[in-house]
């Protein structure tokens, strides 16, 4: 409904990964033995969310779909080149 009357509506993998990546900085400053500040750690996750955004917007303009549907192609389509990678194809 709300995407029908042309509202914007952000993926739930997106609104959430702030929180994971950050966590993921903690994790990797723990292992490593340094701390960042503040400023750093928004910094970082500005760059990361950005190039993210874009990566969502690029797939959806690329299939012509919203950002939902932008954000699960891109997901599925980096899982199944990893696998390839990986040499794990059926």
């Amino acid at each position: 409904i709300l995407s029908k009357k042309g509202v914007i509506i952000l993926p739930d993998i997106y609104a959430n990964a702030g929180g994971v990546t950050v966590s993921y900085f903690e994790w990797v400053q723990n292992i490593q033995g340094f701390m960042w500040d503040e400023e750093k750690v928004n910094q970082e996750l500005k760059r990361y969310m950005t190039k993210a955004f874009h990566n969502i917007k690029n797939m959806c303009q690329s299939h012509d779909c919203n950002l939902r549907m932008g954000a699960f192609t891109l997901g599925v389509n980096r899982v199944a080149r990893a696998t390839i990678l990986r040499g794990w194809e059926a």
